[in-house]
């Protein structure tokens, strides 16, 4: 009697042990916050005239490499002909308070992130790892309500980050992605002076040119959802 106990209770912490490994998630939900900083004609330099930023991530997890993650961002963009030195076709030069602008802008996307590494505890037979460098990319919408006029945009996101499993249930990463959208009006926010819309009058020009970006550097924690789990099949 005593054998099949022992017996059925080895048998009980082994199946236990196996589900625990085998246990992985559907989602991640959480929220971030960081800084983000304008580029265009008011700002051609990384992370100049920082503003705060913060909102709420989350993503659909396909397997340990592959998600699909959403947000939704706020962050505040400021930017002055102070900080550039060109020359426009106008005549007009880059000069202190020739233009200087501050608004908020919202963000919401969805991207396509790829792990280097199978992420995951670092348990089981899966060969995770509990931290793992990413890569992402996709598309989303950006508003950025008055003062001069409401602007609603698609924007174009590109980034990179780091992440790692803290806990079983529980992620923590920074990330950082550039924004390019499809306007050149997030810099416009008076109808006096200087109107950087196009500023170089080039309707059909490089984008490079022609449109205006922004960029989020986001500390984030997020927190596992919705458990599934995997059977092992011999056969």
């Amino acid at each position: 009697m005593l054998k099949n106990v022992v017996t059925a209770l080895l048998a009980w912490a082994v199946a236990q042990t196996a589900t625990a490994q085998e246990l992985e998630y559907k989602m991640e939900l959480g929220g971030a916050l960081g800084g983000t900083f304008y580029i265009g004609d008011a700002n051609a330099a990384l992370f100049n005239n920082m503003g705060l930023a913060g909102g709420a991530k989350a993503a659909y997890i396909f397997n340990p490499r592959m998600s699909l993650n959403g947000n939704l961002l706020l962050g505040k963009i400021s930017g002055s002909t102070n900080d550039v030195s060109t020359v426009y076709p106008s005549g007009t030069k880059g000069t202190p308070g020739t233009a200087r602008f501050s608004r908020t802008v919202v963000d919401l996307g969805a991207q396509f992130a790829c792990n280097f590494f199978a992420y995951g505890t670092g348990k089981g037979y899966k060969g995770t790892h509990k931290l793992t460098p990413y890569i992402m990319g996709g598309a989303g919408f950006t508003y950025a309500p008055s003062p001069a006029e409401d602007v609603f945009t698609l924007n174009f996101p590109l980034g990179i980050g780091v992440k790692y499993k803290w806990r079983e249930r529980v992620n923590v990463g920074i990330e950082w992605s550039m924004r390019l959208t499809w306007t050149d009006k997030l810099d416009v926010t008076s109808k006096e002076g200087l109107q950087l819309n196009q500023p170089y009058g080039l309707e059909n020009g490089s984008i490079f040119k022609n449109r205006d970006g922004y960029s989020y550097t986001l500390l984030y924690v997020t927190y596992d959802l919705f458990p599934k789990y995997r059977k092992c099949n011999n056969f």
